[in-house]
């Protein structure tokens, strides 16, 4: 938030968030509670129409703007759009200093259009100025920014309308256009963000809205995630839409009672996407996916469970000392934290498997989806609410049950990032765990991890941290457990029995390390072959030469300390043989820069690994203030 990378993109994009829900906001209240009484206009009608003027844009030059992001300079993109904003905003001053309301109208197809035009480039620049490992947080915090944004801009339209009643009504178009002037002041200070792609701009909207789609198909593994984007959209629409008649007729409480709700879930999304960031690490984490809609399922359910807490309307001091209504507030605002943590992971996974030269054109190939989900949305309330005539209860009940089938669906696709995932957060829950050096593994292409062996939690912990997934060798015994045998089939556990055992064990599991590194995976080895006996580091055998002997790869060094006098290790006996003696314990886990394959002999491995261990100790003492048990 101080970078100049960063910053001054995050201002303008939540300055013009906040300014789109200002006018719209204002718009709507000034056409149901002035235009309509004046004019005889069906505010029906004229309402659906308001939401139609606004979304149609987004079908229509969503994809124009995509190919605008991809071949022209991202930072003056945005400043000729700023500038269409702040000519759009003068001119609904005018119109509203005029009670030109038939031109508001207008006018709100032209904010359609500049923020449809603005969201291919919202996403696509953060990946020209900002580090892999800095995505999530930057989604994470554009997310919370975009949600507070259009929370106060619902807050302020209220007070703004009454001021167009009156004499004070210059007002509203003051603070329009202020705000659309920040928003072009900040612009200036965003670096430049050269095209990633040539070719010659044409005027083809539809043509290339139909391009963009093809194109988006064409790439199969962004498909699931640009409809899970739009699933998102499609519940958030059903629920915000929705909210003021549950207000009316469960609630029982007015226009003070609705912001409340949706200042509960705007809330949740934006703590949800800095959860988000707080258990990535930096990192793409997939498995956040099913857990997001997962929660937003169950707190969902718990939602649409709720009866009407009173049989007549109450005001809003009344309903805040009602403990039911602080339940649903609750619900709701899981429901937005599951949506943070549901989002997040997907915009950073196309920001980053996007093709560098069309990413900007499937963000906008997701606007035009995202667009189509929204009117499913309202066709699905037609159909469920009016139609069918279904109570609100069975609405969201709907919409829970179709969030656990999403998380569900995710799960069973990509088990292991769920897995993964689930064991960092209980570890960090068992540990007090500091991590170092995660960033030298690298982010693509196959490398071995080699790390002390202290206790048997020690591959939890590193698959749990690790940025990458790892593949671990373990003796074929445990491997086979019938008990756990899923669990390590399911992390792709590669078994290894001895030589003396089986003569073959050693080639098969050679094999499979071959393939897993073929694939571009990181396959993570205890090099000792057993747990330290003593608290040490044990001398390396030769199974890490043997596999760098067939695949020649980089090899990441490890040091795990902290671990040795725990349940899981061997200093008092066999492990797991006594009540666990410290909980909350701190530990250290340190990864060093990748060895070459040519210098990655087991003694120099040995070496690097005891090096960090005695680094990693003397950080303790010096951080922590305790020392490192030893026999």
């Amino acid at each position: 938030m101080r970078g100049r990378h960063f910053a001054p993109f995050f201002w303008v994009q939540a300055l013009g968030a906040f300014n789109d829900n200002v006018f719209k906001n204002v718009l709507l209240l000034l056409v149901t509670f002035v235009a309509v009484p004046r004019y005889g206009w069906n505010p029906g009608l004229v309402n659906n129409l308001a939401a139609g003027l606004f979304i149609l844009p987004f079908l229509l030059f969503s994809a124009w703007g995509g190919v605008l992001a991809d071949r022209l300079d991202k930072q003056r993109l945005i400043r000729n759009l700023k500038w269409l904003e702040l000519v759009t905003m003068t001119a609904a001053g005018l119109a509203i200093w005029w009670q030109a309301y038939a031109v508001l109208l207008a006018l709100l197809f032209m904010m359609g259009v500049q923020s449809a035009l603005f969201g291919p480039v919202k996403y696509a620049i953060l990946p020209q100025h900002l580090s892999r490992g800095s995505l999530v947080h930057a989604n994470a915090w554009v997310e919370l920014g975009t949600f507070l944004a259009i929370l106060l801009g619902t807050l302020v339209a209220g007070p703004l309308a009454i001021l167009a009643g009156g004499p004070w009504r210059g007002v509203i178009a003051l603070v329009l256009v202020a705000i659309a002037l920040a928003g072009l002041v900040i612009s200036h200070a965003i670096p430049a963000a050269p095209p990633v792609a040539h070719g010659r701009i044409g005027w083809r909207p539809l043509k290339e809205t139909v391009a963009v789609l093809r194109s988006a198909w064409q790439h199969q593994r962004l498909v699931p995630a640009l409809l899970g984007i739009s699933a998102f959209w499609f519940l958030g629409t059903c629920y915000l839409t929705q909210l003021p008649q549950w207000t009316r007729s469960v609630v029982g409480g007015g226009p003070g009672a609705v912001t409340l709700l949706l200042a509960a879930f705007a809330i949740g999304v934006g703590l949800g996407s800095l959860i988000c960031a707080r258990l990535s690490a930096g990192r793409l984490e997939i498995g956040l996916i099913p857990m997001g809609a997962a929660i937003i399922g169950l707190a969902g359910l718990d939602f649409a469970h709720h009866d009407a807490l009173s049989a007549h309307p109450m005001a809003l001091t009344e309903l805040l000392a009602q403990p039911r209504l602080w339940w649903m507030l609750a619900d709701l605002t899981l429901i937005g934290i599951g949506g943070g943590l549901y989002i997040i992971p997907l915009y950073t996974f196309i920001q980053l498997r996007s093709p560098e030269g069309q990413r900007a054109r499937m963000i906008a190939a997701n606007n035009v989806l995202n667009a189509l989900f929204m009117v499913a949305a309202a066709l699905f309330g037609i159909l469920v609410l009016g139609i069918l005539a279904a109570p609100l209860s069975l609405f969201f009940a709907l919409l829970a049950s179709l969030a656990l089938m999403i998380a569900l669906g995710a799960a069973l696709a990509r088990p292991r990032p769920l897995m993964r995932i689930t064991i960092f957060v209980l570890v960090h829950i068992w540990y007090r765990l500091r991590l170092r050096g995660r960033e030298h593994i690298p982010d693509e292409g196959p490398a071995v991890v080699v790390c002390n062996h202290v206790s048997f939690m020690d591959a939890l912990i590193l698959g749990g941290a690790s940025p990458r997934p790892l593949r671990f060798l373990m003796d074929k015994p445990i491997y086979e457990s019938p008990w756990l045998n899923w669990f390590f089939r399911m992390a792709g556990a590669i078994p290894v029995e001895s030589e003396r055992r089986d003569p073959g064990g050693m080639r098969r599991a050679l094999e499979m390390v071959s393939e897993a590194l073929a694939n571009n995976e990181v396959v993570m080895i205890f090099p000792e072959g057993r747990l330290t006996p003593n608290g040490d580091v044990q001398q390396f055998r030769r199974g890490i030469e043997l596999i760098l002997a067939r695949n020649p790869v980089p090899v990441v060094p490890a040091a795990l300390s902290g671990l040795w006098g725990a349940w899981s290790s061997r200093r008092f006996g066999a492990p797991f043989t006594s009540m666990p003696r410290r909980f909350r314990a701190r530990v250290s886990l340190t990864f060093a820069e990748p060895i070459q394959p040519q210098e990655a002999s087991r003694a120099n491995l040995e070496a690097s690994v005891r090096a960090l261990l005695a680094a990693s100790t003397s950080a303790e003492q010096g951080g922590w203030g305790v020392t490192q048990p030893r026999e």
